[in-house]
């Protein structure tokens, strides 16, 4: 039995270690999609001021233009992709310490040889 939690005590710490690899590429990911919704609206913005759009209006106008939208679509997706990841993280390291508080009451209670 013991061996048993040993084996899955080690896939859950690669599991972890996977998902931490992939929480770093999804963040990355995340930041990009963040980067490039910003700037996209901030020329929008400017665009609008040129053409002397009232300043009340500019941000719901450059929020609905077709291409905002989108990159705040594929920002708010990138957003859920890398709390998703965040959440995998964290049931890893619960599923570690509730192993590893098994293991330790088996072996705290094994018979000494």
């Amino acid at each position: 039995m013991r061996d048993n939690l040993m084996d899955e005590l080690w896939q859950k710490f690669k599991m972890l270690d996977a998902a931490i690899k992939e929480l770093r590429s999804r963040g990355s990911a995340y930041a990009q999609a963040e980067q490039d919704y910003r700037v996209e609206l901030a020329k929008c913005i400017l665009l609008e001021r040129e053409k002397g759009t009232p300043v009340t209006i500019i941000s719901d106008v450059c929020r609905g233009d077709r291409t905002i939208a989108g990159l705040k679509f594929n920002r708010d997706v990138a957003d859920v992709v890398y709390k998703s990841a965040l959440e995998a993280v964290n049931v890893y390291k619960l599923q570690i310490r509730i192993l590893d508080e098994q293991i330790e009451r088996e072996w705290g209670h094994a018979p000494a040889d």
